[in-house]
């Protein structure tokens, strides 16, 4: 093989890379989504109904029959009939981008760590195709046939069925520059966090995290200077990241925290040092990481034992043993729920309240039982919460309610749990009109999930309208349906949110309300 054979197989290589590579960015997208954690990514990958798997299954088949028949189609052109087949190649690519460029729902965000891992990708795949096309020129030449030297480049169109792998060992190399640059990166906010003089909170639970939070932060607005974590950010880079571009420099620091494993927790109890700690609640979410139940609670346990003080929600009152409890004791009575407000009575030690807030669902009252008892124990009066309680407003995406040409959307789509999605359910049948419900199920719960949605399913029966979205747990939840005596012919399933959403506009009408409960990750 002489050097211009060389440089023409290093072109075709470059061409084949530059034209595969962005074919990849959905599962790029997805190890994001799995905080680049590789063995999960690869337990994806081999999920039972991955449609993406299934589409690089086809995209490799397309590319293997395109590039061989325009190599038998031109092989009278000798050497040209290769850059046909280039083009083929790089054509279909175009094509499979633009036919699934919103395959996924949460869009790939352009971090330098991600442009790192995708020039790290970029080499492994070029040397895939530059490495398999010296070789199979050399084994054309062997076999010295006409037809061999045609679909010399046929293999080539395989190369999807390898994407996940190459991707997966390109962050396997990565992690070795990637994890100790964010260890640092975390000391660093650990730093700036011991040498504040706030106080450090740390908020965990099952569900409710980022509710009780923001709630608090409200609440605690009003009277001193807070800092709290945006939005979900609740993993330790997710913190530091905040830390590091906002400092520190407040009265009060509320920090979610986060756990799909175990040993999560205290990484960031090791990080934050909380001195105050709430434990909203414990259930089976994210029991398919976890492993158990039990594994839940001890990691939810951690913050109960690190911190000096701890709220702990109704769900996490067995954690006490291991708890310094905060002071008073906090419950909700008398709850009234309905489509636009939640009316209860708020108990905090002696004290008592009558409360209507703007905020849905049973849950929504222990939620705000739990920020108003984190509030005093910071130093706010009673009477000053109470005050302040009206002014809530709801966190987006947890039951939040907004209306649109008469009709009213209850927006539960962010990641729902059990109890929350039973909540949600009994809203939805307090609204006057017809009841519509979207939802997909609800998963991460392990052995649990068929038994669970099951449930739901007999627990939208009566409804006027039930939309199931998916495949992944649409089943348990027809099953329970039936069981019931639920109504088929007002049962209807569509494969995407987007199909539901054409569904509803076709079908509703004013006066109708709309539960749109959970909304998958894009993994499911």
């Amino acid at each position: 093989m002489n050097t211009t054979e060389l440089w023409i197989v290093a072109a075709y290589a470059v061409a084949f890379t530059t034209g595969l590579l962005p074919c990849a960015m959905p599962l790029f997208g997805i190890l994001q989504q799995e905080g680049y954690a590789g063995s999960a990514f690869v337990r994806w990958y081999f999920r039972k109904k991955n449609m993406l798997r299934r589409r690089y299954r086809l995209l490799a088949l397309c590319l293997f029959l395109v590039t061989a028949l325009l190599g038998l189609c031109f092989s009278f052109l000798g050497a040209y009939a290769e850059i046909i087949e280039a083009a083929g190649f790089v054509g279909l690519c175009i094509l499979f981008v633009f036919a699934f460029r919103r395959a996924l729902k949460l869009p790939v965000n352009m971090t330098k760590r991600l442009v790192r891992l995708l020039i790290c990708t970029y080499l492994f795949v070029f040397a895939l195709f530059f490495g398999g096309g010296i070789g199979l020129f050399f084994a054309a030449k062997a076999i010295g046939h006409p037809l061999a030297t045609a679909l010399r480049m046929a293999p080539a169109g395989l190369s999807p069925l390898l994407l996940f792998l190459l991707i997966a060992a390109a962050n396997l190399v990565m992690k070795s520059y990637e994890v100790p640059r964010g260890r640092h990166f975390i000391k660093k906010a650990a730093e700036k966090l011991a040498a504040s003089r706030c106080i450090k909170v740390g908020i965990t639970g099952s569900f409710a995290k980022t509710s009780v939070k923001m709630y608090a932060a409200q609440l605690l607005s009003a009277k001193y200077n807070v800092k709290a974590t945006p939005a979900s950010f609740n993993t330790p880079i997710g913190i530091a990241k905040f830390v590091n571009e906002e400092g520190a420099d407040c009265d009060i620091f509320l920090a979610e925290m986060g756990a799909r494993k175990v040993g999560d927790i205290r990484e960031l109890c090791e990080m934050v040092k909380p001195s105050v700690g709430v434990v909203t609640g414990i259930c089976a979410q994210h029991a398919e990481t976890f492993g158990t139940l039990e594994n839940i609670k001890r990691e939810k346990g951690e913050l109960a034992r690190a911190a000096e003080k701890v709220i702990l929600g109704e769900t996490a009152a067995e954690l006490r043993e291991d708890a310094q409890i905060a002071g008073r004791d906090f419950r909700t009575e008398n709850v009234l729920i309905s489509c636009e407000t939640t009316k209860f009575t708020l108990i905090v030690g002696e004290k008592e309240a009558q409360v209507e807030v703007k905020l849905l669902g049973r849950h929504a009252a222990e939620d705000v039982a739990l920020a108003t008892e984190l509030c005093m124990a910071l130093g706010m009066t009673f009477e000053e919460i109470v005050a302040a309680l009206p002014a809530l407003t709801p966190v987006p995406h947890r039951l939040e309610r907004s209306e649109s040409g008469g009709v009213v959307i209850l927006d539960d789509s962010y990641n729902s749990n059990p109890t929350g999605a039973m909540n949600a359910v009994e809203v939805l049948k307090c609204a006057v009109g017809e009841k519509v419900i979207v939802t997909p199920g609800l998963v991460e719960l392990g052995e649990l999930e068929e038994t669970v949605n099951e449930r739901l399913g007999e627990a939208i029966v009566g409804l006027d309208a039930i939309i199931l979205v998916g495949e992944t747990q649409i089943l348990p939840i027809r099953n329970g349906y039936k069981k019931m005596g639920g109504d088929e012919e007002k049962l209807y399933i569509v494969p995407t949110l987007s199909d539901a959403q054409d569904l509803i506009v076709q079908t509703i009408h004013s006066g109708t309300t709309v539960l749109f409960l959970n909304d998958l990750p894009d993994k499911y």
